[in-house]
């Protein structure tokens, strides 16, 4: 085979493998950013629509007031309180995060000593009383919906008080509003408060 014949057959051997790169590539672009997508989002719309759509809370009137897996800021006494939060300025969604400070941060020492104090005042509680770890530390992204169930029961004195109602209604909706663990092991039972205040303001 002469040069040209090389030379010939070369070139359609590239131009045969760039056909066939140039299909697969468009048939996975079609596939994958097309296709998949679009039966995904179908699916999830069909089998989890409220979880599809962003577990959106609504109020009485129907207005979208939150979301089920984004905590917010709370800050009366007829309410529960929130976990603290490091986002932004506090439960910015668009800048989810943590403070990053390690143990040994002395700003980190001095946001905690500050929290335990304004939990303690908030809630009447004396100088030995133990604080759970939720009501005053972070959690990692700053957008944690929940609150332990011992957080919720010492806030409840707060809110019994603050609005005038029995305790007993109040650690109804508490238990009410109380999650498991996931898949039964995972993480620890928390109660979600965006909820468990919009119920508390259903009481009469």
């Amino acid at each position: 085979m002469n040069d040209t014949n090389k030379s010939e057959t070369n070139t359609f051997h590239f131009l045969r493998e760039l056909k066939i790169s140039l299909i697969a590539t468009v048939a996975l672009l079609l596939l994958l950013c097309g296709v998949y997508p679009l039966v995904i989002w179908g699916l999830g719309n069909v089998a989890f629509h409220h979880q599809a759509e962003g577990s959106l809370v609504r109020n009485a009137q129907g207005t979208v007031i939150g979301s089920e897996l984004l905590g917010q800021g709370f800050t009366s006494d007829k309410y529960f309180h929130s976990r603290p939060s490091a986002a932004g300025n506090g439960y910015d969604a668009t800048s989810s995060g943590g403070s990053n400070l390690g143990q040994t941060s002395q700003k980190l020492i001095d946001s905690l000593k500050a929290r335990i104090a304004v939990y303690r005042k908030e809630n009447s509680l004396d100088s030995t009383a133990q604080i759970p770890g939720d009501a005053v530390t972070a959690s990692a992204s700053g957008l944690d919906p929940e609150i332990s169930l011992d957080n919720a029961l010492i806030q409840a004195s707060r809110v019994v008080k603050a609005r005038g109602i029995e305790r007993g209604h109040v650690e109804a909706l508490i238990h009410g509003n109380l999650r498991g663990r996931g898949l039964g092991f995972l993480g620890e039972p928390g109660v979600n408060v965006l909820q468990l205040n919009l119920a508390l303001d259903t009481l009469k």
